[in-house]
This record gives C-alpha cells, sequence and structure tokens, in this order.
C-alpha cells in the first residue's frame, strides 16, 4: 500500500471561514483544528490515549526544549519523536524561534550564524542556525516542520519589524532548501511582519515565491490586544492562498478561535487549556470557572452539564475544588483533559456549523461568552 504523500483541500466554505482536510501519512486531521501542546514530548498531565479519545487529531511539540533534554539524537535513536513517546497521531513541531526569544537567557541574532543562545536551563551555549533547526526537526522525525524564523517581541518601531521581516525571509528560503525532498512531510512558512500591514503582506508575498506547503502567522499572542489581532488577520485574510493550510501560531482563547476562523483560519495551538487546567481554571460552554472559588465548596453539580464525552462530569465542582485546595495531582489531570476536550468540542462545532453555513451565528452566539 502507498504511502500518502502531505496533502490538502477545502471541503466547504462559509466566507472566509473554511473546512479542510489535511491527510499525511499518519492520519487525516479535519481543520479547523486545534493541537494540544507537547512541549516537552507530553502533553502535561494527560497520556497520549486520553488525548486522543477528546478528539484530537494533531499535536505540537517543540524544538528549542528538545533539543536541550533530552536532545535530538537521543529521540532520534529511540526511533523518532512518535515511538519515543508513544504517539501514532501527526506531530508538528515548531522551530524554536520564539523560545529562543521569550526563554533564552542571553540571546543573539546573526544573520549568518542565525540564533546564539543560552539554556534558560542550565546556561549551556547553543546555536540555532535555519539548517540546524529543520537537521532536528527532521531528526525528531515530526509530520509538519516550521521554518527558522526571527519573532521579535511587539513593538511600534517599523524599521525594527521591516529588518527582523527580512531577516526571516533570508532564514526562510535556507530553510526550504535545508528541508529538501520529503513528500510524506510538510514544511510551513511564517508571515512576519508585526502589526504593520504592508510588511505582512511583504512577508507573505516573499513566501510565496519561495512556495510552502502551508503558511502560518507569527508574532502574534506576543502581548497585543485581540482586536490589533484580529485586524493583522482582516489586513492578510484575502491574500492568503486558499489551498494551503493557514495556522496561526500560540493562539488562544476559545473567543479568539472563533474571530480567527472567521478571519479564514485553519490551524491553532496553545498552552492555555493545559496551563488553565493545572491551576483551576475550567472552560465550560458557559464561560469560564475558577475551581479553586470558596463558591463551589458545596457544589455538586457537574463542571459542564452540556459535555458529553469521556464521562468527565462524574466529577462535581465540590469534589474537583477540594482537590485543588489540597495540591492533589488529580485535580490537574482532570480539569486539564476537560479543557482539552472543550476546545475540541468547540472545534466539531465550528466545523458543523460551518458546513451548514450557520457560522457566523454561532460566532456571534459564543465569542464574547467564551
Amino acid at each position: 500500500m502507498a504511502v500518502k504523500n502531505f496533502a490538502f483541500k477545502v471541503l466547504k466554505s462559509d466566507n472566509f471561514a473554511r473546512c479542510g482536510l489535511i491527510e499525511t501519512h499518519r492520519g487525516k486531521i479535519h481543520t479547523p483544528t486545534f493541537m494540544p501542546v507537547g512541549t516537552q514530548a507530553t502533553v502535561k498531565a494527560c497520556t497520549i490515549d486520553d488525548i486522543k479519545k477528546t478528539g484530537s487529531e494533531i499535536i505540537l511539540s517543540n524544538t528549542y526544549h528538545l533539543m536541550i533534554r533530552p536532545g535530538v539524537d537521543r529521540i532520534k535513536n529511540a526511533g523518532g519523536l512518535h515511538q519515543f513517546m508513544n504517539c501514532d497521531l501527526p506531530i508538528l513541531t515548531d522551530s524554536g524561534g520564539f523560545q529562543v526569544m521569550s526563554l533564552a537567557k542571553l540571546n543573539k541574532i546573526d544573520r549568518k550564524r542565525g540564533a546564539i543562545f543560552n539554556s534558560h536551563v542550565d546556561g549551556k551555549k547553543f546555536y540555532l542556525s535555519p539548517e540546524e533547526s529543520i537537521r532536528i526537526q527532521l531528526g525528531l522525525n515530526s509530520d509538519i516542520v516550521m521554518i527558522m524564523d526571527e519573532c521579535p517581541k511587539k513593538s511600534n518601531n517599523y524599521e525594527m519589524i521591516k529588518k527582523s521581516m527580512e531577516l526571516s525571509l533570508h532564514w526562510a528560503e535556507r530553510s526550504k532548501k535545508a528541508f529538501g525532498k520529503n513528500p510524506q512531510k510538510a514544511l510551513f512558512g511564517i508571515i512576519q511582519g508585526g502589526l504593520f500591514k504592508d510588511l505582512r503582506l511583504n512577508s507573505l508575498k516573499g513566501l510565496l515565491e519561495i512556495d510552502f506547503d502551508g503558511y502560518a502567522l507569527g508574532g502574534l499572542a506576543v502581548g497585543e490586544s485581540q482586536s490589533e489581532m484580529f485586524e493583522v488577520l482582516d489586513n492578510i485574510k484575502e491574500f492568503l492562498p486558499y489551498q494551503r493550510p493557514h495556522y496561526l501560531m500560540g493562539v488562544g482563547t476559545p473567543s479568539d478561535i472563533l474571530g480567527a476562523v472567521k478571519r479564514g483560519i485553519d490551524m491553532f495551538d496553545c498552552v492555555l487549556p493545559t496551563r488553565s487546567g493545572r491551576t483551576g481554571m475550567a472552560f465550560t460552554w458557559d464561560g469560564r470557572i475558577n475551581l479553586k472559588n470558596k463558591r463551589y465548596q458545596n457544589d455538586n453539580s457537574p463542571l459542564d452539564p452540556k459535555c458529553d464525552n469521556l464521562n468527565l462530569n462524574k466529577y462535581s465542582k465540590n469534589y474537583l475544588n477540594h482537590l485543588f485546595n489540597t495540591n492533589e495531582i488529580l485535580a490537574s489531570m482532570l480539569l486539564t483533559l476537560h479543557n482539552i476536550n472543550f476546545y475540541q468540542e468547540l472545534m466539531r462545532e465550528i466545523r458543523k456549523n460551518i458546513n451548514s453555513g450557520t457560522f457566523e451565528e454561532f460566532c456571534e452566539k459564543y465569542i464574547d461568552k467564551l
């Protein structure tokens, strides 16, 4: 039986919102899709089997963290990331650029050598060039590979953002060359340019000339407001290639996702559902709930009556409040799984409403509630 190459097609549109299908040799991914974040080869507090039971069809893992611990050679010797973490789902790996900006103790950007930085763990010096980032991701054997880019902090300094965008385009060319021919994998370009429309469009134009399997928007979720993020998407949505997946990196809240789908985005990842699950915050169809709050101490109702998966409603708010306030590990496990499940329920409802032509009404109903 022939092994499938990476492919994407749009199945249904509702204005700019669209349902699509990504095909990989590891399985199909229905879009719009949310990717749970498995930063260090694990989705925190969850097993892969439970992640699959939520309906998740792809996860994300992180090049920066894995190159530091345990190292790409150790994972490669184990047979690749899928075997290492016992995951048969497709995996997308990011390039590490965002973590270099946000986590590294010291970092320096060099056009030729890439990012030079000290590990946030032990201070060890690393060099991460576009070629090295691709080499690491291919060594991990991920299914969707991201180009090396520079991810600047939010700034109104036009010349600084322009210089960064042009550097990312230079690195994009080098990333594409280093990736070579890997038809079973995909290489995504990353559109940079901050909040400036002309820079975003120039970045996209340059990436289209290089030609990638998908196009991501980077440099967002770095402190801008939701309205600023939506403006960036409004400025670029009609120029994104129709028959390529569109990925908004590191976003976000359910409200962010609804607004971004409305503007043509197909793929999302964010640590919010897992991080919130470890700190007592639950996402429900009636809004967010802080289960550490005293008001839930005698509330024996289920967490979300509308949740119909994994039998999670057998645990009351009262019991979950008790688990969090006694620092029991089970609290993080249950609420993390609940939140990931909620995000996947949201994606299924989004796809359902796009297919039925009712997404606009669905979006308006929930965008300010979730």
